[in-house]
């Protein structure tokens, strides 16, 4: 399992080493590879973030997460509730009416990280349009 989770260290700190490259040499401005794997990390971040808001208290018992987190776990609130808390976006986990498991931040980061993902993948297609026309405006 160690050997594992250092081939994915290894593997994203090569990888955070090529993105950032270009930041320090001042090209990713004109790079549509940099964007696209802006793009790609972001995606990752949602992933990560997403995993983080499904998995409030890092307990599949919910009472547990509830009490781990000094609020009172109200079951009749959570059947009447059901669809809040089973739904893909956005995400829910409530002890009760007044408490959510969910971080605060996650949702909004749920909804704005893909949108930049986007973003970039957009600005990188536009990039190499943009070089690829100059490209042969040069060689004709």
């Amino acid at each position: 399992m160690s050997v594992i989770l250092v081939l994915i260290c290894l593997a994203l700190t090569t990888a955070v080493w090529f993105w950032s490259r270009p930041l320090f040499l001042g090209t990713w401005r004109r790079s549509p590879a940099w964007f696209t794997w802006s793009a790609v990390f972001l995606l990752m971040g949602a992933g990560v973030t997403y995993l983080i808001g499904s998995l409030p208290g890092a307990s599949l018992d919910p009472r547990e997460a509830c009490h781990k987190a000094g609020q009172a776990y109200d079951r009749t609130y959570r059947r009447t509730n059901f669809e809040e808390y089973t739904r893909w976006f956005p995400l829910h986990d409530k002890c009760h009416a007044g408490y959510d498991l969910v971080p605060a931040w996650v949702n909004p980061a749920l909804a704005a990280l893909p949108a930049l993902a986007l973003l970039c993948l957009a600005y990188a297609v536009l990039l190499a349009v943009i070089q690829r026309r100059t490209e042969k405006k040069g060689t004709s």
